[in-house]
């Protein structure tokens, strides 16, 4: 049973208890547990960032008992703030194929509007939806969160890779993202499961597109974990449904950025010898190996076990089926050497590779392993020198459309 300590007064209880125990158990236990270097997870990591990870672990076994510890913006509404440029977005039923029309039966689902958000790069100020400027392109960012976490908005801390991407690459001006529903399971009423996410990205694409008449040619789809999931979801829906409108809201985007990518929500990685067990006191996602945890309890809703391990919209590097990529766009991926999702990632590299060649030309993947980096690693504050080294490596990479 996942959140049984959600309630008051055992959750204040629970998180009390914790917190003693962190302080004067679990933190000193670990700097004497790493104070060699040799004992680290990473001989390269300092003694802070080895304490500082096992820290982070812990706290998300902790939330498994007790909910999520974070508040954030959701769908229900923009969250205004100095600077903030938000619009809501309108649903695009129109645009769901009869595939998608039979998943969001299942699951219960329907197209609604949604909040979207502008950021622009730092010293500039753009109206919402303003065109193009000379060798400009639009940065449509799917934030990460294991599709039951964290938000688009810009002030939320998933937006940092972004914010980074802006300022590292000229041909980036604008990043527009949008607050796509965030899945709820049981213990509680059960609300936005697959596909709902995937219908709010259609969403924001079709906006894109139809309302700010941006070419798909100049947009790039950037997703972090989940949101990269999301992002693959989203171009395949995009190539599987050209012909079927007469404009060219389904021509794919220019190419995909995807960090640290949430591919396999099966367990068929999930075996010994293979990064969940290798990485698993280098990395901090351990709740999100079992095929029970919360969130892909929450995200699956009804698809359950077989949408997991057989549906390419949800898990495509699983290894019970053989995704194909043939058309997609170019691509740059992105994972962290230590990370516990690396075996997955490499098997979705594998599978691109196949299909799309690589290299760096049209239509080609580009992969990079960032050395002792954990799942999102481009995220974390002062992660260096890997976050900048890979930040570089995307401003080369999107430098050259």
């Amino acid at each position: 049973m996942t959140h049984e300590w959600r309630r008051q007064p055992f959750r204040a209880l629970y998180l009390g208890y914790q917190l003693l125990f962190i302080v004067f158990l679990f933190i000193p236990y670990h700097v004497v547990k790493y104070a060699p270097r040799a004992w680290r997870p990473r001989k390269s990591w300092s003694l802070q960032r080895s304490v500082g990870i096992a820290f982070v672990r812990y706290l998300g076994k902790v939330e498994e008992k007790v909910g999520s510890m974070l508040s954030f913006p959701t769908h229900e509404a923009i969250k205004e703030g100095p600077g903030v440029k938000a619009l809501w977005i309108n649903p695009v039923p129109e645009l769901m194929n009869k595939q998608l029309q039979q998943w969001a039966a299942i699951s219960g689902v329907q197209p609604i509007r949604i909040p979207g958000y502008w950021m622009d790069k730092q010293g500039l100020d753009f109206t919402i939806g303003a065109p193009l400027q000379s060798g400009e392109k639009i940065l449509y960012r799917l934030h990460g969160g294991a599709y039951t976490l964290l938000s688009s908005h810009p002030d939320d801390r998933s937006a940092k890779y972004a914010r980074d991407l802006l300022n590292k690459c000229s041909s980036f001006r604008r990043a527009f993202s949008v607050e796509y529903r965030l899945s709820v399971g049981p213990p509680y009423p059960a609300r936005n499961p697959f596909p709902a996410a995937l219908l709010d990205a259609i969403a924001g694409y079709a906006y894109l597109v139809n309302e700010c008449k941006y070419n798909p040619s100049d947009i790039v789809i950037a997703g972090e974990s989940a949101g990269a999931n999301l992002a693959l979801a989203l171009t395949r829906y995009l190539l599987e449904c050209q012909g079927d409108s007469k404009d060219n809201v389904f021509e794919p985007p220019a190419g995909l950025i995807l960090l640290s990518a949430w591919v396999d929500l099966s367990t068929s990685h999930v075996k010994p010898g293979l990064s969940p067990f290798l990485n698993a006191e280098s990395d901090y996602v351990s709740q999100l190996t079992p095929l029970d945890c919360y969130s892909k309890i929450a995200f699956l809703g009804p698809h359950g076990r077989e949408g997991a391990e057989t549906n390419e919209y949800i898990s495509p590097a699983s290894l019970h089926i053989d995704s194909t990529f043939y058309r997609f766009p170019r691509t740059i991926l992105i994972a962290g050497g230590s990370e516990m999702f690396l075996d997955q990632i490499k098997t979705l590299k594998s599978r691109m590779v196949r299909d799309m060649g690589e290299g760096n030309g049209a239509g080609q993947v580009t992969y990079l392993e960032m050395p002792d980096s954990i799942h999102s690693f481009i995220s974390w504050p002062k992660y260096e020198p890997q976050c900048t080294d890979a930040l570089l490596k995307i401003a080369e990479w999107a430098d050259v459309f």
